[in-house]
């Protein structure tokens, strides 16, 4: 099956995790990993405010089960490494160039526990063998045994704090801005 990206604006920027530094390990999670859409079906009445406050950016925002709260308090920046191994149900490999790294400013409804929802865009869709087009986040599907990784923390409780790009964030924990204190 071949998959190719239609959305220019993810070609245009390479992937923060790209220039990631090697950083010493601070905390790792196996987690489940799965995405979801600022759009009222998939979140609360106000799709295009985060839990935290932060506006929906698909760029950078992800949300974490309510279980997590006390290990990924809102404004935690995370690098999401991936499954452990490859399953049917996982299209990591495939929507991976546009995860870069993600700022926990959103939470899930409680029935989800130990699982990291990546935000995409609803632009954000490949095209298929068979003509058809589906988002990232119907691509990345559920991926079990995930690691993510905490690689910093920014205070959100204003939300214009939050990044609005890949390269703000990525400038962030790669030391070229001074507002990231590592936990």
């Amino acid at each position: 099956m071949a998959f190719l990206l239609l959305s220019g604006a993810a070609l245009s920027a390479v992937p923060a995790y790209a220039n990631a530094p090697s950083t010493p390990d601070i905390s790792n999670y196996s987690v489940t990993l799965t995405a979801y859409n600022a759009v009222p079906g998939q979140t609360d009445s106000q799709p295009l405010i985060t839990a935290s406050g932060a506006y929906s950016n698909p760029e950078v925002v992800a949300a974490r089960s309510q279980d997590l709260a006390d290990e990924l308090p809102f404004g935690t920046i995370i690098e999401i490494l991936g499954p452990s191994q490859a399953s049917n149900s996982c299209g990591f490999s495939i929507v991976a160039p546009i995860v870069g790294y993600r700022v926990i400013a959103d939470t899930m409804n409680v029935r989800y526990t130990d699982r990291v929802d990546i935000l995409f865009s609803t632009k954000s869709n490949y095209l298929m063998a068979d003509g058809s087009t589906k988002n990232a986040g119907t691509i990345l599907g559920v991926c079990g045994d995930s690691s993510i990784r905490v690689v910093g923390h920014i205070d959100i409780s204003n939300p214009n704090n939050l990044p609005k790009t890949q390269d703000e964030l990525a400038a962030l924990v790669n030391g070229t801005e001074s507002s990231i204190a590592q936990k």
